[in-house]
């Protein structure tokens, strides 16, 4: 099974990504990963998404769907999931080709909702682990000791793009550019909604996992 995790920043798309692998076997692709593998690695892509990430702006779908496709293109992956992309209208029927040169498709998509006041919280107390990616919050996902990685004992930072101003720019891009994704997959008889209000890690991944079957 192929599914895509959409939503808008702040919703928890990777928190839920990561308890997917750990408990699923699925095979997590995050844009975000590929940013930051072409960013170490200096490739001429990774080079122009480095600029644009850390002015808090998207990076357009030219760019995005080139490190997509050489991802798929070359690696073999069953129960992928999709984290952060695809982004754009564009994307997504850029990714439904990449998927149809190796017989594949997406089964399912999930949409968290959660509304703006609540992201913003969500947000601006998220903390990341530069080693191993994962991500923790001040108040609602601590971790055991402050301001260190549970798994590897590194110590915890504050995104670039998730300070106040930053926040702000990205939603807007969110609302402009992805929220059409919504009705898209919609009207594929994709889409799979599930209301993140008022809900923990664990009760989000109860919901999930009985929107995919898994449980």
């Amino acid at each position: 099974m192929n599914i895509i995790l959409l939503g808008p920043p702040g919703s928890g798309k990777g928190t839920q990504a990561e308890m997917l692998v750990q408990n699923y076997r699925f095979q997590q692709l995050s844009t975000g990963d590929l940013f930051r593998k072409n960013i170490l690695e200096k490739t001429a892509l990774g080079l122009e998404a480095s600029k644009l990430i850390n002015s808090g702006n998207l990076v357009p779908d030219e760019i995005t769907n080139k490190m997509v496709e050489q991802y798929l293109l070359e690696n073999k992956f069953d129960n992928l999931i999709f984290d952060g992309y695809p982004r754009t209208i564009n994307q997504a029927e850029v990714l439904n080709q990449i998927l149809d040169q190796k017989n594949l498709k997406i089964d399912k998509v999930i949409f968290f909702k959660l509304n703006q006041d609540l992201l913003m919280e969500r947000l601006t107390g998220r903390l990341v682990c530069p080693l191993c990616k994962r991500s923790y919050h001040i108040k609602n996902r601590k971790p055991k000791i402050e301001m260190i990685c549970d798994f590897d004992s590194g110590p915890l930072v504050v995104r670039p793009d998730d300070h106040p101003d930053q926040i702000a720019i990205r939603l807007k891009a969110y609302e402009v550019e992805t929220a059409p994704l919504v009705d898209y997959y919609n009207n594929q008889n994709k889409l799979v909604s599930i209301n993140c209000e008022g809900k923990n890690a664990e009760e989000l991944f109860l919901n999930l996992t009985t929107a995919l079957e898994l449980s």
